[in-house]
């Protein structure tokens, strides 16, 4: 518990009524800087949860100061001990002239006048009214009920875990409003605060809770599957700015419990994941509010913990110092953080972006540089063996990369690139400016790997551009003829890192032939009679040491390496891969490839030319801090762990992302906790800077609470990357174990602490509303081709699935878990349709094949694919409109392109298509699959594969699955 709110003696007001009270409250705990002063009016009687006496409190800030208060009267300040005995002066009113020199007088005090504002110093009238500690407090008006003013300033009564659901249809690229919801003991007059304070001590009842959904038997509410989760509910004033975007938005940062818990008992009691699921460095697309940069170099950190200033600080001693909300120092506010270099004129504090917005970036002075900022650089390494070049990838990416080099981040024209080409020899290429035509010059000794010459190889593009074309243009002619097997990988990139090792850069690497000669050989491995086995796992783990030593290097050296992965055949995903895992960089698979299907070519082409204009962040790292008492535990994601906390990125890529675990080393004293990442990186355009983001989490004592608070997204992805480390380190059965003991766990407190349900078995399962759709994402995750129990499952997809699972942004990751079905042949009028809101889509189908009617034409993605699938008693006029096909029989399952038609159907599920591929973040074009219904057996279960409420192989029903965690659920019960 916190420390018990102190009660302040408040004296009559001479002339004022019995029963007299202020009309506002002030920020509770407020103490002069100079001491504790006099109790005056408007002071108020309730200090705030967890106050410490001692503590300094914010600033105080003059009311015609704040950007929100457009009132020209004055405010009287509280007076300060020093003139306590002195009685308030009463003054006319003043003129606007005058108010307008004091308030460009005020814009920066110094200390003299710091003191006389302090002091009391300043114009005070006859009608009491009260000083506010921060712009925040300015806007707040009398309570007269218990209510949760959100960021719009409309009242929402609503208690914590009622959902606020809205009469629309919800639409793609239109966001859910978030639900509005309040912790209980904030914001309330003093009895009832008193009450929830004291409701954990069972002296009050209990505070309300999220409503309780019943599970079984009912389809899941997939309506709600893209809430984002409970919102965060702060006490109020807990910010120096009332901006709605102190706290990050989550899509940056969230994590897996929106209330934190008091004590690691009490943790540890709950069952529920602690962690923070990060995705820093995330594109923006349409409707996205960019990240508000600071570009005047002045950066306040706290001296001993480092943390940068954010909106959750306290200013004290008159704003001349500022308090860490992590450690509590003390710090001096630098002297240009309230003036404004570029006008030359002192600026307001209040509305600089550090102390408004939970997710800011700075740009960083010389100290945070240890070499001047890095040049983007590309070496790209390219498979030029006989399966790359029959399969037409060699031609594709030479035709991709051409077509790319204007999009290649080069803003200051410093940008260099170099290509290498690798069969059993290594080939490098003399691009400098002046040459006609490129220069080849071959290397064979794989032995010991040498540069053929210093320098050239790796060339400006400005100045090289049409060298660089004129080899791009002739390299698939070069190797045509081809007839050689063999690849040396491993030598390709040791020499790639050569080149790049002494100003950093990204590898790029097209392979297509396993690496079969020279360092990091490889062997075909593949044994299908492990698959579904226990010892599979031994096919999912990397073959050779090489890959992971070679990527430990190029961390150390600022070089990070992507790998596209063209299987012909078996490729060895599991090993490729390690390479991007500790470099910061990403893994593409392409099963199957062949540039002569336009589907295939036209997939590779986009992801591969998104993928060379990604804007992305070079010789990154990344340092999480938390408040006092809670460290990072544990981390997911791609990149090498440098140091116990420090997270060393030579490439940060857009949209990916990092899961990182929170333990707990001590009991929590305080209403609120913070998190701070801190994302140390160089621009493209080549300015160092500093990504901070910020997140602030009340704390609670009460399960209840941490139950309403819990974010199923967050979990979900949590759940995804620790059941694929299990899976690595011990079997495919134990990740899906510990998938399904986790949801017992969860379901079994919630039950005892929460519904407090006595023991043995009840006839329901039930969740809270929050929480409503976890079991169907742990089915998802279960049946998903990263963890399902199958002898079916290539090892390489199985292992592309798995990196998708632990880097992908949860935007991604829970469509590629629970896919989204629609139904085309009867979808509303407006559906595929423009609107205000973007494109309609058809409502949502619960993924179940008693959804599937033989006459109807339905549309199934999950990101990464879409499938259509057509019924076999579909009406002929339906395979005209749509497919220019007169009947079901002359359709053609596989991969196909939707011809484009005159017809209104045909140029809707057009639009609904093209909108899927576009509308999320991330570099992925999902390929589009016709699929009949007793067409292609193996399309066919895969489609169905899909449709994860029903019972697939041997692995159960969604309904089954809940009679099965109800009956774990009853047994555990029943043992305690």
């Amino acid at each position: 518990m916190g420390v018990r709110p102190q009660q302040l003696q408040q004296p009559q007001q001479q002339g004022a009524p019995a029963g007299y009270r202020p009309p506002m409250q002030p920020r509770p705990g407020f103490q002069s800087p100079n001491g504790p002063a006099i109790p005056q009016p408007g002071m108020p009687q309730n200090m705030r949860p967890g106050f410490v006496p001692n503590q300094q409190r914010p600033m105080m800030r003059p009311m015609n100061q704040s950007p929100l208060q457009s009132s020209a009267r004055p405010v009287a300040a509280v007076q300060s001990p020093v003139q306590q005995s002195q009685p308030l002066q009463q003054e006319p009113p003043v003129s606007p002239t005058s108010q307008h020199m004091e308030h460009h007088r005020r814009k920066r005090m110094y200390p003299e006048q710091i003191t006389k504002a302090y002091s009391g110093d300043v114009p005070t009238y006859q009608q009491p009214q009260q000083q506010f500690a921060s712009p925040a407090m300015a806007n707040q008006q009398i309570p007269q009920q218990s209510q949760f003013i959100s960021p719009m300033g409309a009242p929402v009564a609503s208690p914590y875990g009622q959902s606020q659901v809205s009469p629309q249809q919800p639409t793609y690229n239109q966001q859910q409003p978030q639900q509005q919801r309040s912790y209980n003991a904030y914001n309330q007059d003093p009895v009832n605060q008193m009450t929830s304070q004291f409701g954990n001590m069972a002296i009050a009842g209990a505070p309300p809770v999220t409503p309780s959904v019943p599970l079984l038997g009912a389809r899941p509410l997939i309506a709600d599957i893209g809430n984002t989760g409970p919102a965060i509910r702060l006490p109020p004033n807990i910010s120096v700015t009332d901006s709605p975007n102190i706290n990050c938005d989550p899509s940056y940062q969230c994590s897996t419990i929106n209330a934190i818990p008091a004590s690691e008992s009490l943790l540890k009691k709950s069952r529920l994941p602690f962690a923070l699921v990060l995705a820093p460095y995330r594109s923006l697309k349409e409707g996205d509010e960019p990240v508000p940069v600071v570009k005047d170099s002045v950066i306040a950190r706290c001296r001993r913990c480092r943390t940068y200033i954010n909106p959750f600080v306290t200013f004290v001693e008159g704003g001349q110092r500022w308090k860490c909300n992590m450690c509590f120092l003390l710090n001096d506010v630098p002297a240009a953080f309230d003036y404004d270099n570029q006008t030359q004129q002192p600026a307001d504090r209040w509305k600089r972006p550090e102390l408004n917005y939970g997710c800011v970036e700075f740009v960083a002075p010389t100290e945070y540089m240890v070499r001047p900022p890095q040049a983007p650089a590309f070496v790209f390494v390219i498979d030029v063996s006989y399966s790359a070049i029959q399969s037409g990838m060699v031609a594709t990416a030479a035709r991709t990369i051409l077509d790319s080099l204007e999009r290649l981040p080069n803003d200051e024209n410093r940008t260099r690139v170099g290509i290498i080409t690798v069969d059993s020899s290594l080939h490098f290429y003399n691009l400098k400016a002046n040459l006609t035509e490129p220069q080849m010059l071959v290397v064979s000794d794989l032995d010991d790997i040498y540069l053929p010459q210093p320098t050239d190889l790796l060339a400006n593009l400005t100045e090289s551009m049409q060298a660089i074309k004129t080899l791009l243009e002739k390299l698939p002619d070069m190797f045509k003829d081809s007839v050689n097997v063999n690849n040396a990988l491993g030598t390709a990139l040791q020499a790639a890192f050569k080149l790049l090792s002494p100003v950093g850069g990204k590898i790029i690497c097209l392979q297509s032939t396993l690496p079969n000669t020279g360092v990091g050989a490889l062997k075909a491995r593949e044994d299908v009679k492990l698959l579904g086995t226990s010892k599979e796992s031994t096919l999912l783990n990397a073959a050779s040491p090489f890959y992971k030593s070679f990527a430990v290097d190029c961390s150390r050296s600022q070089v990070a390496c992507d790998m596209v992965i063209f299987g012909g055949q078996y490729s060895d995903v599991a090993t490729l891969s390690c390479v991007p895992h500790y470099t910061g960089g990403q893994t593409y698979y392409y099963p199957g490839f062949n540039a002569s299907r336009t589907e295939d070519a036209l997939k590779f082409a986009h992801e591969f030319s998104e993928l060379l204009a990604e804007q992305i962040g070079l010789e990154a790292v990344i340092r999480i801090r938390a408040s006092r008492g809670l460290r990072m535990s544990a981390f997911h994601g791609n990149f090498f762990i440098r140091s116990s906390d420090l997270l060393a990125l030579p490439n940060v890529p857009r949209d990916q992302n990092y899961v990182v675990e929170v333990s707990m080393e001590d009991d929590l004293k305080v209403p609120t906790v913070c998190f701070q990442t801190a994302l140390l990186h160089t621009s493209c355009n080549g300015e160092r800077r500093i990504r901070v983001i910020t997140m602030c989490l009340p704390v609670t004592n009460s399960i209840p609470e941490l139950y309403a608070s819990a974010n199923q997204q967050a979990i979900t992805a949590y759940l995804g990357v620790k059941a694929v480390e299990r899976g690595l380190t011990s079997k495919l059965d134990d990740a899906r174990d510990a998938i399904v003991n986790k949801v017992v766990d969860l379901m079994g407190v919630y039950k005892t602490h929460v519904l407090g349900s006595g023991q043995g078995s009840t006839p329901q399962l039930t969740a809270p509303d929050n929480l409503k759709l976890l079991p169907l994402m742990a089915l998802g995750l279960i049946k998903h081709d990263a963890l399902r129990q199958s002898s079916q499952i290539p090892t390489d997809m199985r292992s592309n699935a798995m990196n998708l699972l632990n880097t992908m942004p949860i935007q991604l990751l829970i469509p590629y878990l629970y896919a989204n079905l629609y139904s085309l042949h009867n979808m509303p009028a407006d559906a595929g349709e423009f609107s205000e809101n973007g494109v309609v889509f058809p409502p949502q189908l619960n993924l179940t094949a008693e959804n599937l009617a033989v006459h109807g034409c339905y549309l199934l993605e999950n990101g990464q694919n879409i499938y259509l699938w057509v019924g076999r008693n579909v009406v002929p006029q339906l395979c005209v409109d749509l497919f220019d096909v007169r009947s079901y029989e002359g359709l053609k399952g596989g991969k196909i392109t939707l011809p484009v038609l005159e017809t209104p159907l045909n140029r809707k599920v057009n639009t609904l298509i093209g909108k899927i591929r576009e509308m999320r973040r991330g570099n992925y074009y999902p390929t589009l699959y016709l699929v009949k219904e007793d067409g292609d057996p193996y399309l066919r279960l895969w489609f169905l594969s899909h449709l994860i409420e029903d019972r697939t192989d041997n692995i159960m029903s969604y309904q089954q699955f809940l009679q099965h965690i109800k009956d774990r659920v009853s047994c555990s019960c029943k043992k305690k």
